[in-house]
């Protein structure tokens, strides 16, 4: 199963086992890569989870204001996370002025993820560059784990010849699962309280913007000045034996 059982933890996902015709077992490689949303919902049993799936290190594509313990969230002994490699690898620049005219009113939509490669390259190439380095076993994390990490998964199956309409099913699942979730971020999310007929006619508008992502990752890769090697690393993550 594709849906990791990690207590507290919702919209937590092995990005293994998706069909692709570049692995020689036919899907992506399970045990490697995993999204998720912030990864302070996870309790102490959800961790010992994680740790059995195989998890080394995180990356957090998250701003600096946005991560820590907030009210809500389960106690965890501080322990568990010192054996971990915690990368910070944040997508955004929040206080970049185009990045805010142009993405704030977009931001939990795969529009703005064109303008975020654009605005700021350097940054979702450093997130990028973060997971090709991290230590197998990586779970990829922002807050709701739908937009930002919608973004670099869909840009990380592309890569992995995902065929498009996996890709944009996977997103399209995270979306359905946090419609009805709240995660504690330190800004309101509309989707959290979105019904069933919102999600699906939401979907019908973005997911052809999915699509499009993964079927032309190479050309998100340039424009972010991605190197080969790391493009190469990053299919290999998820599909050599």
């Amino acid at each position: 199963m594709r849906d990791l059982d990690w207590d507290g933890y919702v919209n937590a996902r092995d990005l293994g086992g998706l069909p692709t015709s570049l692995s020689s077992t036919g899907f992506t490689r399970p045990g490697r890569l995993a999204r998720g949303p912030r990864r302070e919902l996870m309790t102490e049993a959800g961790w010992a989870a994680a740790r059995r799936w195989g998890l080394t290190s995180v990356v957090d594509l998250r701003c600096s204001h946005e991560t820590g313990v907030r009210p809500g969230d389960p106690v965890v002994p501080g322990a568990i996370l010192e054996s971990l490699e915690l990368i910070s690898a944040p997508t955004e620049d929040q206080d970049d002025p185009e990045f805010r005219d142009v993405c704030f009113p977009i931001l939990d939509s795969p529009e703005y993820w064109k303008h975020n490669w654009r605005i700021l390259p350097q940054l979702v190439r450093h997130s990028l560059q973060s997971i090709a380095q991290a230590s197998t076993g990586v779970l990829v994390h922002c807050s709701a784990g739908r937009d930002r990490t919608g973004m670099i998964s869909a840009l990380l199956l592309g890569n992995a010849g995902v065929p498009a309409d996996d890709v944009a099913a996977d997103y399209a699942h995270s979306v359905r699962i946090m419609a009805s979730t709240a995660v504690h971020t330190p800004g309101a999310d509309r989707q959290a309280s979105w019904s069933p007929a919102e999600v699906e006619s939401w979907l019908t508008a973005v997911v052809p913007i999915v699509r499009h992502t993964a079927q032309h990752t190479g050309r998100a890769f340039d424009a972010i000045g991605l190197a080969d090697s790391h493009r190469v690393r990053l299919r290999a993550l998820l599909t050599a034996d």
